[in-house]
């Protein structure tokens, strides 16, 4: 799955249910929050729950619906072992042996077992018809209200990024990959310019932040302020016209670096010693 998340929370029942999209279109809700509703043991519900062949159907199905990654042999395997006395299921067991795209487990202390919205609704309706009504509710209230912090300006640069990050992509495939690469080798070339725009704009590479705070869930952009999204999502543009140019990454680094310090200045009205990379302190968070 891709690494940015944004994150927001569902409330239902007094209960909270984390929620993010790391695609902006495909959206994916803790189990172990809608669990709670019925034991204080979260992971043993949703292992109760994946015990059931009418479950692994429901499972298997929307696999093979929405993830090309998905191995029908494995499937099949579980299948005829669903409902047997001896038969157990586990999130990670099932992600790991059919590589499922529609379940996450994520560690840090907001972790747990997250799932696709479509999986997700289907969990609650199992755990009470009542609380899956309630989650729905806020749902869609989370959907169309613009006072939430899903705003209409949050909103414009998420759409921003978006188109940015097409023709980021796009320019890096055209210019700088060569034909006939496997997967892997376009894969560490796009995390490569990922930490180029990281180090332009936060003065570091992800892996060093995540040294820099182990503790800590998500990513370094996970922690950025709104403004700094915003120049993330210029600086994204900026650098497919240099990639366009021929421009070699320590010639754009340079360049990118000196644009998001202006339009950090620009945004925030801040010293130029307090800016991310600068040698300052952190930018302020809005």
């Amino acid at each position: 799955m891709p690494k940015e998340n944004v994150q927001e929370t569902l409330h239902a029942k007094g209960l909270d249910i984390r929620i993010y999209t790391s695609d902006f279109q495909n959206e994916y809700l803790s189990l172990t929050d809608i669990a709670r509703y019925r034991s204080d043991e979260p992971n043993d519900v949703i292992k109760n729950w994946m015990r059931s062949r009418d479950t692994l159907e429901f499972l298997g199905l929307w696999e093979s619906l929405h993830n090309p990654g998905f191995k029908p042999v494995e499937f099949d395997g579980f299948r005829k072992q669903a409902g047997l006395h001896a038969f157990t299921m586990s999130p990670s067991k099932w992600i790991a042996g059919v590589g499922a795209a529609g379940m996450t487990v994520k560690a840090g202390r907001y972790g747990g077992t997250y799932a696709h919205s479509d999986i997700a609704f289907e969990f609650a309706s199992w755990v009470s018809a009542e609380f899956k009504l309630y989650i729905i509710k806020d749902y869609k209230r989370l959907k169309s209200d613009e006072n939430s912090r899903l705003s209409l300006e949050w909103n414009l640069n998420r759409e921003i990024s978006k188109l940015n990050y097409r023709i980021h992509t796009d320019a890096i495939r055209q210019n700088l990959l060569p034909p006939r690469l496997t997967p892997a080798q376009v894969s560490m070339t796009y995390a490569s310019e990922a930490d180029l725009l990281n180090v332009a704009l936060f003065g570091m590479t992800a892996r060093q932040w995540r040294e820099q705070n182990p503790k800590r869930a998500g990513n370094l952009r996970d922690d950025a302020g709104l403004h700094q999204l915003l120049v993330l999502a210029n600086l994204e543009s900026y650098n497919a016209i240099l990639i366009g140019q021929g421009k070699s990454q320590s010639e754009r680094l340079v360049l990118l670096h000196e644009l998001a310090l202006g339009q950090l200045r620009t945004l925030e009205g801040m010293r130029p010693g307090a800016l991310p990379g600068s040698g300052g302190g952190e930018s302020e968070k809005n």
